[in-house]
């Protein structure tokens, strides 16, 4: 008769830990999306332009210029 298989595994069969990733790797940060960059650059400007409108209204400003700016692949050209 072969011999039986146990079922519990030897300290020699685990596979090692898995690796966590380490806040301090050596990797890059991601590519902007081409949104992420018109909105960092347009609220730049609005800011500069216009320093006492709210954040929120500053965003929505933004967002409505993002619609209609020729970075935006999705603009319709009217």
């Amino acid at each position: 008769m072969p011999p039986r298989a146990t079922e519990g595994k030897t300290a020699a069969e685990k596979p090692p830990p898995k690796k966590t990733k380490s806040s301090t790797g050596g990797g890059g940060r991601k590519k902007l999306s081409a949104f992420n960059k018109f909105m960092q650059s347009e609220m730049a400007r609005l800011k500069e332009s216009d320093p006492d409108i709210p954040h929120q209204e500053r965003f929505k400003l933004a967002t409505s210029n993002w619609k209609k700016a020729k970075e935006n692949p999705r603009a319709t050209a009217t």
